[in-house]
């Protein structure tokens, strides 16, 4: 009893830990992602996580703004 409370502690904290963000793109998409996108400078490709957890990645001249959500 005791260790599935601690664990559903855990996993609470473990969720609102994970910010999301929304990136707006100049062709009016909105992109939800989990985490904070990262920016490749080398590629200048912003790097994310989608909704369904996998990566993706898109030019940096294709976002107008990124808003924490």
């Amino acid at each position: 009893m005791r260790a599935t409370l601690v664990l559903l502690i855990a996993l609470f904290l473990t969720a609102c830990s994970s910010t999301e963000y929304i990136m707006s793109t100049h062709d009016g998409r909105l992109i939800p992602t989990y985490g904070k996108p990262e920016l490749d400078s080398e590629t200048g490709m912003y790097r994310y996580e989608d909704k369904e957890g996998k990566e993706q990645m898109i030019r940096q001249d294709e976002i107008q703004e990124i808003i924490e959500r």
